[in-house]
């Protein structure tokens, strides 16, 4: 700032001050200063600032460990049956109406052994008995369609995705084929269990919508997650394409399936970014360790522990004025058979 060097027409700012003085027009039009919903020129009930369109509910989806990230990544994601099940029960204990449930094998990867998840699933079900269990199932090896089937059978779950995807997710190929993707929503819906429709990127949305939503194979309430941010999935590198994707995905599902319950999972390196945008649209979300090692988009910090990863969001939605669902509510909500 400089009042000697600087481009300023002082003839004229002189000339108007002159002319007007310097008394702000501040002219009172009726008897209120600022009406914040009316205005007093109008008849009638005119509400020219109405509410928001935004849920008063929202589901916080709190994951585990996923399949994607070892503790080379995040030394502090739970790997055994009994890490996997104390760290699901302080998710429960913190509160948390829904548990995203994978398991692994003796060598750190994600497997079907129906004696693992019976190993956290049954203590969690007896000591929590209306917590919803999502249920990651994805027959990727020989005889793994088989024991999906008898996991539905044996009612562990209520709800479990059905991706309709095809990615480069990192280094890994995930591509069920169409046939797959359309018998897996068989077989899941043949058991009562809710199909939950993943999709990682744009293209995913329209495979949704071609095998599932309009061959009526699947009927509301669509639920939908989003699983955008991670290499290979939707880009999201910045605050603005962050933004950009995810109100591009959601349109592309609500014109897909209208009315859709869209869970966002905190993805990537967007990670808790994502799910504060998220809630700020009015949409659902999914924290945890299986979708991101980190708690910032701008840090290095890693998560440390689901629970406080539910707690911190619950606190979040909070301050937006938004409640989470308990599990009862969004049974009914999404109509999800209680196991």
């Amino acid at each position: 700032m400089s009042l000697e060097h600087n481009f300023i027409n002082w003839e004229m700012v002189r000339r108007y001050s002159e002319q007007y003085g310097h008394i702000v027009p501040n002219v009172r039009f009726g008897k209120d200063a600022v009406v914040p919903d009316r205005s007093q020129f109008v008849l009638g009930d005119i509400n020219i600032q109405p509410k928001w369109d935004i849920p008063n509910k929202i589901m916080i989806n709190t994951t585990i460990c996923g399949g994607f990230f070892s503790k080379e990544t995040n030394p502090n994601i739970p790997i055994t049956t009994q890490e996997i099940y104390q760290a699901a029960r302080e998710i429960c204990l913190a509160g948390a109406p829904m548990l995203h449930v994978h398991v692994r094998d003796d060598e750190g990867y994600n497997t079907l052994d129906p004696d693992k998840f019976h190993e956290v699933l049954d203590p969690i079900r007896q000591e929590f008995p209306d917590v919803i269990i999502d249920g990651c199932l994805v027959a990727n090896r020989a005889g793994y369609w088989e024991k999906m089937e008898l996991l539905l059978k044996e009612h562990l779950f209520d709800i479990t995705p059905i991706n309709a995807t095809a990615n480069y997710a990192g280094d890994r190929l995930f591509t069920p084929y169409p046939h797959h993707i359309i018998e897996k929503a068989e077989l899941v819906m043949k058991y009562n269990v809710k199909p939950h429709i993943a999709v990682f990127t744009d293209g995913d949305v329209d495979t949704a919508y071609r095998y599932l939503i309009s061959t009526k194979l699947i009927e509301p309430p669509y639920d939908f997650g989003i699983l955008p941010a991670l290499p290979g999935c939707s880009s999201m590198n910045s605050p603005t394409r962050m933004l950009e994707g995810l109100m591009r995905m959601n349109g592309l599902i609500q014109e897909a399936a209208p009315g859709a319950h869209v869970i966002v999972c905190c993805s990537g390196r967007a990670s808790s970014y994502l799910a504060a945008a998220s809630m700020l649209l009015g949409l659902h979300v999914r924290v945890g360790m299986e979708d991101t090692p980190w708690v910032w988009p701008h840090k290095d910090d890693l998560i440390t522990n689901n629970a406080k990863m539910f707690t911190m969001f619950k606190q979040m939605a909070q301050m937006l004025g938004r409640e989470v669902y308990t599990p009862a509510e969004y049974r009914e909500v999404m109509q999800i058979a209680k196991k």
